[in-house]
């Protein structure tokens, strides 16, 4: 946030300085135009005043020997002309009567107006300062004095002007910037402090660690108490979520024993009961053992969100081939064949047993699903760039395509599998696992039919 909010602030100071610097370098621009056209403006009128005595001595000569001196002290080209626009005094360097500029202003002067200069001095101008006053006898116009000013010299003074005008406002872009870093940090520190807890919420969450509190009495005061309604919403959250792990890991833990009994004692009525109540007897065995087994995956599921293992290198390889060896067996009593395809020296970062757990999973959900003698489960396992992916196929009748996004809740089923034994934990189970060592599951519907579930550890560094 503090790399969007700098720019803001920044934007907002240019704003202000180019507010602020536009006016000040057009002011000094004018100012200095006007000092140059006044100035100009009073020697012109000099000018006119001797172009009046040598219009009536009939002195031009003289006039034009001191129109060269004023050229030569103050830089600028003069002429006097008549009332019919003929030149009778100029300097060496004449004047281009004909210009458009000179010739308006000589046709202004002649008319018997004054010279107004006026307007904003832009430095890329190059058209030169040009002046006309009028020569009045007894109250006639005779003539005009024209004088032409090149503007280089008043170029160069703007452009200077404009240089400390950006060179002061730069200074003070960077003053403002450099004062508004520690104001920025000061105000999105609270912010800071909530992403930091939003973080550790979602880690404690997932690790069932419990939730520090980082709230500091630093900042506006606004964010600080936003920050405090954080740290209290997500430390009740915490607990809340404890105490369900703790409610699920005590009530599985409580009930396995009795249930166990419980199952035992009906499996030694085995023989003992009679034909009426054979299917009675038969179904409560049954229910008994599909309990046992939710509390057992209940259990696997609340150590799993309990435990605060960190992710450690695996041989993955080693512990795919050992649990495929042993559920090559469970395969082959339901005359299903299981295909491995595993690299070798696969190496991944996971919480320990977490291969183990995946795979036994995986393969029990489609042992279970594969229809009809003769089909086949597919593992692979290969390294991917980063990842080291592992994927099990099965060949049974997999789900509809709205129903992937559901497949890993806890406790849900396809409507479609409700008379296949299962808890509906199995996949949800895997999703914490691979979740606690920082990969990923995704299932989809392979060409060919049946599910395909693939789970991404990431690979130990080369």
């Amino acid at each position: 946030m503090r790399s969007r909010l700098l720019p803001v602030v920044g934007v907002l100071v240019v704003l202000v300085l180019l507010g602020l610097g536009v006016p000040l370098a057009l002011s000094l621009s004018g100012s200095a135009y006007q000092q140059l056209s006044l100035d100009r403006l009073t020697l012109t009128a000099r000018l006119a005043s001797l172009g009046q005595r040598a219009l009536l001595d009939g002195t031009e000569g003289e006039l034009a020997a001191t129109l060269d001196r004023y050229r030569e002290v103050y830089g600028f080209t003069a002429a006097l002309v008549d009332q019919d626009g003929r030149p009778r005094a100029q300097t060496a360097d004449p004047v281009a009567l004909t210009e458009p500029p000179v010739r308006e202003g000589v046709n202004a002067a002649l008319s018997g107006r004054e010279p107004l200069p006026s307007g904003t001095f832009w430095p890329w101008q190059t058209g030169p300062l040009v002046l006309a006053e009028p020569v009045l006898v007894d109250g006639e116009v005779r003539g005009a004095v024209v004088t032409v000013s090149p503007v280089d010299g008043l170029r160069g003074h703007v452009l200077f002007l404009w240089a400390l005008v950006a060179a002061g406002g730069l200074a003070a872009l960077a003053l403002a910037v450099l004062l508004s870093l520690p104001v920025v940090r000061w105000i999105l520190r609270p912010v800071d402090r909530l992403e930091r807890s939003a973080e550790q919420m979602v880690a404690t969450a997932t690790a069932g660690a419990p939730y520090v509190p980082v709230a500091e009495e630093s900042g506006p005061p606004e964010l600080r108490r936003l920050a405090r309604s954080f740290d209290e919403m997500a430390t009740t959250v915490s607990e809340v979520l404890a105490a369900q792990r703790a409610f699920v890991a005590d009530a599985s833990h409580q009930l396995r024993n009795p249930l166990t009994a419980l199952y035992v004692r009906l499996t030694s009525l085995d023989g003992a009961v009679s034909e009426d109540a054979a299917d009675d007897y038969a179904a409560s065995v049954e229910e008994a053992r599909r309990l046992n087994d939710v509390l057992e995956e209940l259990l696997t599921l609340a150590k799993t969100e309990a435990s605060a293992a960190t992710p450690v290198p695996t041989d993955i390889t080693a512990a795919l081939e050992d649990r495929v060896d042993a559920w090559h067996a469970v395969a082959a009593s339901r005359d299903i064949e299981l295909l491995a395809e595993i690299e070798p020296g696969l190496v991944a970062v996971a919480v320990p047993r977490a291969i183990e757990t995946v795979l036994d999973a995986l393969l029990d959900n489609a042992v279970k699903f594969t229809a009809g003698s003769g089909s086949t489960v597919e593992l692979t396992a290969r390294r991917e760039g980063e990842r080291v992916v592992l994927a099990v196929r099965d060949t049974g009748p997999g789900l509809a395509p709205e129903e992937l996004a559901r497949a890993t809740d806890r406790f849900w089923r396809s409507p479609r599998h409700q008379n296949v034994t299962g808890s509906g934990l199995g996949l949800a189970i895997v999703h914490r696992v691979v979740a606690k060592s920082g990969g990923h599951v995704r299932l989809d519907l392979p060409a060919g039919g049946g599910l395909r579930v693939t789970v991404e550890f990431p690979a130990q560094p080369a």
